[in-house]
């Protein structure tokens, strides 16, 4: 066991991080951490705000970028 001091978040944090990644490796860690993430914004209200945009609309868009 890791000789922490549990009154400390910075060591508690880093001696966390360490475990994860020693258990993990790297990519697993990240994706272990993705999990928790909560993202921002919310997003039932800003999809109740944005207009609907069929297909046709998406093509005369996508076209207009490729030509700039």
């Amino acid at each position: 066991m890791l000789n922490v001091n549990l009154n400390n978040p910075i060591e508690i944090r880093t001696a966390g991080m360490q475990a994860l990644k020693d258990a993990l490796g790297p990519v697993g860690m990240v994706r272990f951490i993705q999990q928790y993430d909560l993202g921002h914004g919310d997003y039932t209200r800003e999809k109740q705000d944005e207009p609907d945009v069929d297909l046709n609309e998406i093509d005369v868009m996508l076209r207009k970028k490729m030509l700039l």
